[in-house]
């Protein structure tokens, strides 16, 4: 049987016009929805969500694109936007009883987080963005050779079919190299996880790289707009981060402060896949963020 977070219950919840998102329901109290990254899926999110369900209402979806959440064809450039990605769990929630609520992401998650609080900032209270940088700031500091670290935002940001043909022609180590450089404990992605990963992307290939062509085109064009017009968060925000500027050459608390005023930037020592290496941490560090 494939993984499940235990004790959640799990629905198929349409959200847009043909879109619906699978997502892993459980416990109740006030509401936060948890967004997952790449490579992974709903299941990262496995040992914080239980942890947070003891008093909170949790939401634990699959992003459009991954896991068994429905993958729309790309037609417009904007089926994979993070605008729309972040009204799809806007109305994820809203189909679950929540007008409001707390949203953490990772990774891609994170980026669809924070997309979410920009375009919905009266209904998202609390915002945590897990080991990334807004897209503009991403592509702005990658440069040069430290820039190698992100070849995948490069490839994937080519035209269609190139990317979806290297990728398909050997999915499980290109999706598997990254489950395995990105973290620090080896063990803190078990086999019957890591398994369910690598069969999720399998089935995922035109979809992840939808996802990864739009951040280098019109979620660049939605930052920029907002950056000329001063936008920024208005709720509290938690941003955890591995120390990338040492390698990058960048401030990440300073980029980070430029968009939330009521921020808290800590640097974490664990690997990228945070909420599998130290879920204690990261389960403190949201209940922190909720009692702001």
């Amino acid at each position: 049987m494939a993984p499940v977070i235990a004790t959640f219950d799990y629905q198929h919840v349409p959200v847009a016009d043909g879109v619906s998102l699978n997502a892993a329901v459980g416990g109740s109290g006030t509401p936060i929805m948890l967004l997952h990254g790449f490579p992974q899926t709903h299941l990262m999110w496995r040992h914080v969500a239980a942890d947070l369900a003891t008093d909170h209402a949790v939401i634990c979806p699959d992003l459009r694109g991954y896991g068994t959440s429905d993958k729309p064809a790309e037609t417009d450039g904007t089926a994979y936007a993070k605008r729309t990605m972040a009204a799809d769990i806007v109305a994820l929630a809203r189909a679950l009883g929540h007008e409001r609520f707390a949203l953490a992401g990772h990774d891609r998650g994170a980026l669809v987080a924070f997309r979410a609080a920009l375009d919905h900032p009266e209904t998202i209270t609390h915002l945590a963005c897990l080991d990334v940088l807004p897209t503009l700031d991403m592509w702005e500091v990658m440069h040069g050779a430290t820039a190698a670290v992100g070849f995948h935002l490069y490839l994937m940001a080519q035209p269609s079919p190139l990317p979806e043909q290297l990728i398909t022609a050997s999915p499980d180590a290109f999706f598997g190299h990254f489950l395995d450089i990105w973290t620090n404990d080896p063990q803190a992605v078990t086999a019957d996880i890591r398994a369910a990963y690598l069969d999720a992307c399998r089935k995922a290939v035109p979809s992840i790289v939808a996802d990864y062509r739009a951040s280098a085109g019109i979620d660049i064009d939605h930052d920029r707009v907002d950056r000329a017009n001063g936008s920024q968060l208005r709720m509290p925000v938690t941003v955890l981060q591995q120390d990338w500027g040492a390698a990058l050459g960048f401030d990440a608390p300073a980029l980070w402060n430029a968009w939330a005023a009521d921020l808290r930037h800590t640097t974490v020592t664990c690997g990228h896949f945070m909420a599998e290496e130290a879920p204690a941490d990261i389960s403190k560090a949201l209940r922190d963020l909720l009692a702001r």
